[in-house]
């Protein structure tokens, strides 16, 4: 198989002849057809987190190895399956969305079907190659959701931002429909989070972000109010346009910036949820998290459950599609540096001849 891999951190990818898995087991070898680019891509690609004080978080420190194939975001078709996945309803030629954030497969969260949680993780495209390849290896068929009438493209988001964001929404819900809701970030994420808000009824969505081009996609896609994020008066711009101190806000960058505006913002009894990896760390006055009743969580993307749920969502119609950029798959290299210079409205996806 042909891969286009991270050799060297921050170094240009390279393209690698690789050999072509053969599947064992519950294993399924698909042939990749989509790929989506991921702002997480950016980071195994440069190697490490931001750790504000504490220095640097390397992701060798985490267990990742190069040459790695990057890719989270996989549509495929089947090609072949190990014997143990006899049974398991499968045909070649299946387009199917893989869930990426697989985890040892025998653990009490793995058994649950909640594999983002495992100790051991084995996500494809950050611990084992994913999806910028042309082919890709799932360990069981439950990481499989038939594609069905979607567009690929726009189902490929759904395996990371798309679960991401429902997990997220999920940890703050239910919410009166016109409580406002603060999405900080409007990219990928940040657009399927007005697509799932709206999917679930939610009317008031306030979203913020640094660019006012992205600010004008989200008005596009249904958010009701937008924050421009160009100074140190953020949190009270974000109170004004909200009506008051907000009850949920979903941190989809989790800056140092980010943290401190969002938990300015909230008003007594209110969550802050941080999904992004930007990176820094939170300084807060600790009296005000038990005096105002705080919570403060993070959502670590989703599991394969949030995935066909969300999945039975888009399928029925209720959720509305993203900017989708499609992009050859030998491009991968350019895409992450359409992605890193800030020039990308909703979600690159990397195509492949196959699709």
């Amino acid at each position: 198989m042909r891969a286009w891999a991270v050799v060297e951190t921050g170094k240009p990818l390279q393209e690698l002849e690789l050999p072509t898995p053969e599947p064992t087991g519950k294993q399924v070898l698909l042939e990749v057809t989509h790929a989506g680019v991921c702002h997480s891509d950016l980071h195994i690609w440069e190697g490490e987190y931001d750790l504000g004080s504490r220095g640097k978080m390397r992701l060798q420190d985490r267990g990742v190895t190069l040459p790695l194939a990057m890719g989270h975001e996989i549509v495929g078709k089947v090609v072949k399956w190990g014997p143990e996945a006899n049974g398991a309803g499968l045909k070649v030629g299946d387009h199917m969305i893989v869930f990426p954030w697989v985890g040892c497969g025998t653990c009490e969260k793995c058994r649950a079907d909640e594999d983002n949680m495992c100790l051991t993780p084995r996500s494809l495209g950050v611990y084992q190659n994913g999806g910028y390849a042309t082919h890709v290896l799932a360990p069981e068929p439950r990481h499989l959701v038939p594609v069905g009438s979607l567009d690929p493209s726009l189902a490929a988001t759904y395996a990371c931002s798309g679960i991401t964001v429902f997990s997220a929404i999920n940890k703050v819900m239910p919410m009166a429909p016109d409580d406002p809701i603060v999405l900080v970030g409007a990219g990928g994420l940040g657009l399927n989070a007005i697509a799932v808000l709206k999917a679930k009824g939610h009317r008031r969505i306030l979203v913020v972000d640094v660019a006012q081009a992205k600010l004008d996609a989200a008005r596009a896609e249904g958010a009701t109010d937008t924050v421009l994020a160009d100074g140190p008066d953020t949190a009270k711009k974000i109170i004004a346009a909200a009506g008051g101190p907000v009850g949920a806000i979903v941190d989809l960058v989790n800056g140092t910036d980010t943290s401190r505006f969002s938990f300015d913002a909230l008003r007594k009894g209110g969550k802050l949820i941080q999904v992004g990896l930007f990176g820094g760390e939170m300084n807060i006055p600790l009296p005000l998290v038990p005096i105002r009743a705080l919570t403060i969580q993070g959502s670590y993307v989703g599991n394969v459950k949030d995935l066909r749920e969300l999945v039975a969502i888009a399928q029925s119609g209720r959720l509305p599609a993203i900017p989708i950029t499609n992009m050859p798959l030998n491009q991968a290299d350019a895409a992450l540096n359409r992605l890193k210079d800030g020039k990308v409205v909703g979600r690159i996806v990397l195509t492949a001849q196959a699709a």
